[in-house]
């Protein structure tokens, strides 16, 4: 067998992380800069209600078909944010056009332990 000598673990550069005094007079230790998120889309979409049909009953839908939902009527409708949910609102039609009235936002807590 030929055995090849192990070279010597060469020093790793050093990161260069910006300090708390490079922050500059915009940012003090409590502000977060959220200036480079802003623009990114988020995709968002209610939910009406839910319903778990066998594929036989799935395959003989037509048109006139009424699917009953999980979710009674009058309940409120589901907000999700990339899929996330975020709040529960209401319908509402605003020139014409189907709209969402939040009556409750999901705290910041709960949406962050539905993640784990």
């Amino acid at each position: 067998m030929n055995s090849t000598a192990e070279k010597p673990a060469t020093e790793a550069s050093r990161a260069n992380f910006e300090t708390l005094e490079d922050r500059g007079p915009e940012m003090t230790d409590g502000d977060v800069n959220l200036d480079v998120i802003l623009d990114v889309p988020v995709t968002l979409s209610m939910e009406v209600g839910r319903a778990r049909i066998p594929i036989r009953n799935l395959l003989q839908l037509n048109q006139g078909s009424v699917v009953e939902l999980e979710r009674g009527a009058g309940e409120p409708l589901d907000v999700y944010a990339n899929g996330t949910l975020i709040a529960h609102g209401e319908v509402v039609v605003v020139n014409e056009k189907f709209g969402i009235r939040l009556t409750d936002v999901v705290s910041l807590s709960e949406r962050i332990n539905k993640l784990r």
